[in-house]
Order: structure tokens, then C-alpha cells, then sequence
């Protein structure tokens, strides 16, 4: 299938299946223990019933909001998303550069293959930077300075990666085993590898396997890829932190992983600029609420002085303009845009967000409302255990 022809998201995701081995498609795709939080994420939208006002004279739809003081053209950002080199070569930047094209801001995952300045030479768009505390203090301080010198506008901190999440496909993958460049360990899994020799080609001509050139201190070497999953244990974000990461960032602060009105609270009273109402995908904690059911409570808890962003189940455009009804400012998306650069590049990215774009045009004039900021909760009906803490 070309990659024009892709009707939907899940469209997208078939072809990055047949492009990719097993052990990177399911890095993608997969999430922790059984899955459950990964598949409610979408489900949960079902959930939501939209109260259309019909009758309505068609106009253009407007589509531009504003995030933090920045304008951008579609209210879906991309996610951070670690090691997009091995979905497709220079996929960090490569994806940033479609945002740009797109008018809208990516965030960049501390966990890139790309060093964070090429990145944002690579984008028109705003840029903001995620940040986790790998490696400690020093080499964190380090990345700020770096991200700030770069014009990143602001600084995303992730706080729900205690210890990495059980995935459970990773494990059955080998991904550990394929790794650590150890012929023995590695050839039970090297078929999937070998079954897709285009794929290896352009990854090899990429450099093959990664290290984290952003996760680096002026003395230091970047880390390997086989020794984040052991540096991630060692870097729990605590409330504590973010006194002496807002200190040396002096910009937006952004939080991400929250989930319940509690934690965004402390979030606003630590100075938080946005929250992201997020579950990891899915990937950390199994069993979890779906971030579109959570939204409510955050939205609440937020007020009106602290934006509130919601990331996880995404898929289609209906999707995005229910989480604007329920106050979300925009959405991040993660694997949409992922499965559309492991299927074809830039291209694949820029289809999904088409994608997602006309449907929130379609879904606007089929809901009777012209304009993504006057959205609000009457547009739509949810559960009343969605609401009832609030």
C-alpha cells in the first residue's frame, strides 16, 4: 500500500508491521504486563458520546490554537518518543521536521538518537524538550543548558518511570539479548532481523546500534544503548527536583504523567506551566486509568491558570476533538506518528497527521462548532463515574 492510501492510523500501523522486525515493531506497539491500560487508552474514547448542534451554516474550521504562549496551527504535538533511529534513519529529526511543516511543536525525547541541536536546526515548528534525570544531576544540568542554548521553549518532565515498565514482548523479543553485540545471545533472534534486509541495510547505513548522544556530560562519553534500562532505575524524579531543574531551566516547565487531581495539585504548586494527563502509553504501570477518563479530575484539580495536555490513545480526529471538549488545550500523539515514520519516513509522519487533521475538520462541522477553541463539555456526554471525585 502507498503511503497516500492510507485510510486511517491503523492503516499505518499494518505497514510499519511489514516493514519492521518483530523487536522493533513491538516496541512501538507494545505495552506493559497485559496490556490493559495500552488497549483502554483507545477504548475509552467509545466512551465519550458527542451532543452535536445540527442546523448549523458550514464555515471554514479553525483549527489554531495556543499552547503556552505559542500559536500552532493543529492542537496535536508530537510525543517524545525514544529511539526513533531504529523505526527509520535520523527519525527524531526527520519527524520534527514534518511538525514544522505542520505548524505544530514535537517534543524530544531525552532517550533520541539525534543530538537535540540537529534536531531543532531540522524544524520550523516550536520544540520542547523532555527530559529524564539519566545518568544524575550533572549530566541533566548539562542537557538543560544545551536545550536552552538551542531554543527549546520549554522543558517536559516526565515523573511516572520509577523503574521501567514489564514489556512483556520486549522480553520475549530478545531485545536485551540484541544488545549486547554477543553472537551467541543474539542469534536466536537474528532471524527477525534477517527477514528484513531493507530495513537493516538503511539502519546500518544509519550507524546501527544507537547511543544517547544527549545523555552526555562535557567529560563524559554518551551513554550506550544497553546501559539506559539500569541508568532509568537509578533516576526517579521526585517533587524535590523540580526546585533545582526550574532553577537551572528559568522557562515553561511542563509535567507529565499525571493521572489524578492529588498530582495535579502538586503539580501547580510546583510551578508547573502545563500538565500532560498521561499513562506512559500504557508501557509503565498495567491497570491504570485511560488518560481521557482521567482528564476531568486533572482539568479541575489544573484550574484556569495551568494548561492541561492529554497523550495516549489517540487514533483518529473525533478522538482529538473529545478530549478539547473535556478541556484539554491540544493533545500529544506517540504511536500515530511513529507507525507512519517506521511505514515510509517523513511522508508516513506527515499522512498521520493529514489524517488526523481532517478528521477533526470533518468531525467539527459534523458537531456544529467551527472552531477548535470554542469547544467546550456541553458537545459532549461521558460516564458519570468520569466525573463523580469531581
Amino acid at each position: 500500500m502507498k503511503i497516500a492510501r492510507a485510510v486511517n492510523i491503523d492503516d499505518l500501523r499494518k505497514m510499519a508491521k511489514r516493514r519492521l522486525p518483530r523487536v522493533v515493531f513491538d516496541y512501538i506497539d507494545g505495552g506493559a504486563d497485559g496490556e490493559v491500560t495500552l488497549r483502554e487508552n483507545c477504548r475509552a474514547f467509545d466512551d465519550v458520546i458527542f451532543r452535536p448542534r445540527n442546523a448549523i451554516a458550514n464555515a471554514p474550521c479553525n483549527l489554531r490554537t495556543s499552547v503556552l504562549g505559542q500559536t500552532i496551527e493543529l492542537p496535536v504535538m508530537l510525543a517524545p518518543v525514544g529511539s526513533q533511529r531504529i523505526f527509520y534513519p535520523r527519525g527524531e529529526c526527520v519527524a520534527a521536521h514534518e511538525a514544522g511543516v505542520a505548524g505544530t511543536t514535537a517534543v524530544l525525547s531525552t532517550l533520541s538518537g539525534c543530538r537535540l541541536e540537529e534536531v531543532k536546526a531540522d524544524t520550523s515548528g516550536p520544540m520542547w524538550y523532555q527530559l529524564y534525570l539519566v545518568g544524575g544531576r550533572d549530566v541533566a544540568m548539562h542537557a538543560i543548558a544545551r536545550a536552552r542554548a538551542a531554543g527549546f521553549s520549554a522543558l517536559v518532565v516526565t515523573i511516572d518511570t520509577p523503574v521501567a515498565g514489564l514489556r512483556e514482548r520486549d522480553v520475549r523479543n530478545g531485545s536485551k539479548e540484541l544488545l549486547t553485540r554477543k553472537p551467541l545471545a543474539i542469534l536466536p533472534y537474528s532471524p527477525q532481523l534477517l527477514l528484513h534486509p531493507r530495513w537493516l541495510l538503511a539502519f546500518l547505513r544509519d550507524g546501527g546500534l544507537m547511543e544517547f548522544p544527549n545523555i552526555a556530560s562535557p567529560d563524559s562519553k554518551p551513554m550506550p544503548y544497553l546501559d539506559i534500562g539500569p541508568a532509568l532505575e537509578q533516576s526517579t524524579v521526585s517533587w524535590d527536583d523540580l526546585r533545582w531543574i526550574r532553577d537551572a531551566w528559568n522557562g515553561p516547565i511542563v509535567i507529565k504523567g499525571v493521572l489524578t487531581g492529588e498530582d495535579a495539585r502538586r503539580a501547580v504548586d510546583a510551578g508547573a506551566a502545563a500538565i500532560v494527563v498521561s499513562n506512559h502509553g500504557g508501557r509503565q504501570l498495567d491497570g491504570v486509568s485511560a488518560t481521557v477518563r482521567a482528564l476531568p479530575e486533572v482539568v479541575v484539580a489544573a484550574g484556569e491558570q495551568t494548561q492541561v495536555l492529554l497523550d495516549g490513545g489517540i487514533r483518529r480526529g473525533g478522538d482529538v476533538v473529545k478530549a478539547l471538549c473535556l478541556g484539554a488545550r491540544a493533545v500529544l500523539v506517540g504511536r500515530a506518528y511513529a507507525y507512519g515514520l517506521a511505514a515510509a519516513g517523513g511522508p508516513g509522519v506527515a499522512r498521520a497527521l493529514d489524517i488526523l487533521r481532517t478528521g477533526i475538520v470533518r468531525t467539527l462541522r459534523l458537531l456544529g462548532c467551527h472552531d477548535v477553541t470554542e469547544l467546550n463539555a456541553s458537545f459532549v456526554e461521558v460516564p458519570a463515574a468520569w466525573t463523580a471525585r469531581v
